[in-house]
């Protein structure tokens, strides 16, 4: 923790100051119910336990930018559940010439096809997971203390202990010479590792709410000398960008806006049992008006130098907010502000500062 303590200090001093790029989609996560189970779940990658067939599958992945972008061209889709013990992640990833090659824990997994998790237990932007995974079933596990935008830094060196993940290739991996069906994935994720970024019960409670995202990395190939080759560019000589697909769309080629991630709500039900609503909170509205405030902030910086507290400088929509003052308040110094949005009988208030974090 005092390590944590020392980086947060460091990147506070170290947050940058340029404008922060908008997401270009309006403001409409997605949203899971996440059941529990009460049958032992085997880590094999097969996804066929009882448990799982009673699971839900989230919407098919889209581009990461959102719908205005082409859809993807291979299905990917996840399930979730849950016990005393860990949360349970499911994923099925369609492709048609399964490749991967790198083998070394840690590595950085996106430069092969990969699927990835991002968890913000505690929604405020900071101090969430990233776990990426390849079809070889390579790991890369990392910690950020908050986004690159605000300073970062990802903590490479952290691990979970008593991460049980496993991969099923559907076809062969690495032979070029035929055709898959694809890969499925399945981890099971302590959550006593999970707790130290929730701030809170983990287990959740009934009804609690996290921010998690899905992520898939996936390249454009060709077969030569018989090995997958990434296909290049002939201008550059470089490989083509690869395509980002996910869960909650960002409205951006940047998946570290932990706001635009989707919501899932855990419920103490056994699944198969009920089928229950997911209930959006008005809350969540009041801080996505907070971070209207922050990207307008960053880019009043940009341009001038420093922060403000006149709003009427500020770019902000206007968004009516039930319970909530409809004015936002903020204070500033040269560099630093926090802005605060009160509740109308004064018991409860929002804020952001320029680190990006929401609390309450």
């Amino acid at each position: 923790m005092k390590k944590w303590i020392a980086l947060i200090i460091f990147t506070w001093i170290q947050a940058p100051a340029q404008p922060v790029s908008v997401p270009a989609i309006s403001f409409s996560p997605s949203s899971y119910v996440c059941y529990k189970t009460n049958e032992l779940i085997s880590i094999d990658g097969k996804i066929d336990e009882a448990s799982w067939t009673q699971t839900e599958w989230t919407d098919d992945f889209v581009d990461i930018e959102g719908p205005s972008k082409p859809a993807p061209r291979f299905r990917t889709r996840v399930k979730m559940l849950w016990d005393t013990l860990y949360l349970y992640i499911a994923a099925e990833v369609e492709e048609p010439h399964v490749w991967a090659t790198l083998t070394e824990h840690d590595a950085v997994i996106f430069y092969d096809n990969d699927f990835e998790i991002f968890i913000d237990p505690d929604g405020d932007t900071h101090q969430y997971y990233e776990i990426e995974m390849n079809a070889l079933n390579t790991v890369w596990e990392l910690l950020l203390i908050q986004p690159y935008r605000d300073g970062g830094p990802a903590v490479n060196g952290w691990d979970i202990p008593g991460l049980k993940n496993a991969v099923n290739v559907r076809g062969t991996l690495n032979k070029p010479g035929d055709q898959d069906e694809g890969w499925s994935v399945e981890l099971a994720i302590p959550w006593r590792t999970l707790r130290e970024c929730a701030h809170r019960n983990a287990p959740p409670k009934d009804g609690d709410q996290w921010r998690i995202n899905f992520s898939r990395v996936e390249w454009k190939i060709e077969i030569a000398d018989g090995r997958y080759h990434k296909v290049k560019n002939p201008e550059t000589g470089k490989p083509f960008p690869e395509d980002n697909w996910v869960w909650s769309p960002q409205g951006l080629i940047n998946i570290h806006y932990p706001e635009m991630w989707g919501f899932v709500q855990f419920s103490d039900d056994i699944v198969g049992t009920s089928s229950e609503t997911f209930s959006f909170r008005t809350e969540e509205n009041v801080k996505w008006l907070l971070r209207q405030i922050y990207y307008a902030e960053k880019k009043f910086y940009s341009e001038n130098g420093k922060y403000t507290h006149d709003t009427g400088l500020l770019t902000i929509p206007k968004v009516s907010l039930d319970g909530f003052l409809p004015d936002p308040r903020i204070v500033h110094t040269p560099n630093l502000f926090e802005a605060i949005i009160m509740s109308q009988d004064g018991k409860t208030a929002w804020h952001i500062n320029q680190s990006g974090r929401t609390w309450h």
